[in-house]
């Protein structure tokens, strides 16, 4: 498999019900493709500081905000190829960088320092400049999902992905067990990303338009970590 390891792009996300996506459905196979991966269990552990400095930054909704994650396509083991990523977003457009490694190399970096072998391009030297940056980065939170990535027929960097069954969990942060954890949302909602480099087709606009779906902000991480607030303080008030 080959994978794009750089990225530069505007995101805009929506929610769907079970009912809009069925309906968008029929109009997004007319114009856009499955890609080659068909639909995928993407898991991610998202690193983050003692004090979810990174979490607790991206939800006051900066100019610009960073996260660090580790991401494996599928469930992993040691020999897997995964990848650590960068998303950064600034005055609105994404960037993200990533390089591989094994699953067992990648974890003795993030986790003990250890030095990937063979990595001294210029996107390892940003993930290393962003470990010393933030300090005392450590695997924070499980998240994964179902995901089907489409693009278009007309013009392939047109992307689409569909994400459902997004789950997290803040124990067993390990990408070797399967997925399971908290759901994110309510039964039969999806999360749409739209990934545009430019503007968005026409088609989607009046499609969205005539189903009333409107773009909305949406984090995955973000709506997880509310959640787990929201159960510590309700832990909080049952105890007192």
């Amino acid at each position: 498999m080959s994978y794009q390891d750089t990225f530069k792009r505007y995101e805009i996300k929506y929610l769907l019900n079970a009912s809009q996506k069925r309906e968008l459905m029929k109009t997004i196979e007319k114009h856009m493709v499955l890609d080659q991966y068909g639909r995928t269990t993407i898991q991610n552990i998202y690193y983050d500081t003692p004090d979810w400095q990174l979490i607790r930054t991206s939800l006051e909704k900066p100019v610009y905000k960073e996260k660090l994650r580790l991401r494996s396509y599928g469930t992993a083991n040691a020999a897997k190829t995964v990848f650590i990523e960068i998303k950064k977003k600034f005055d609105g457009v994404v960037y993200k960088r990533r390089t591989s490694a094994t699953e067992k190399e990648a974890i003795a970096y993030l986790n003990r320092g250890i030095k990937l072998a063979g990595h001294e391009d210029q996107i390892s030297r940003e993930i290393d400049y962003f470990r010393n940056f933030y300090k005392g980065l450590k695997p924070a939170m499980f998240i994964s999902y179902e995901r089907e990535a489409f693009y278009g027929k007309a013009d392939p960097e047109f992307r689409l992905t569909l994400d459902e069954n997004i789950l997290w969990r803040e124990e067993d942060l390990t990408l070797r067990k399967e997925a399971y954890g908290t759901a994110v949302l309510f039964p039969g909602e999806c999360l749409m990303e739209v990934k545009v480099a430019a503007a968005m087709p026409t088609w989607l606009t009046k499609e969205l338009t005539r189903l009333g779906i409107f773009p909305t902000s949406f984090s995955k991480y973000g709506r997880a970590y509310e959640m787990k607030l929201s159960d510590e303080q309700t832990r909080k008030e049952r105890r007192a």
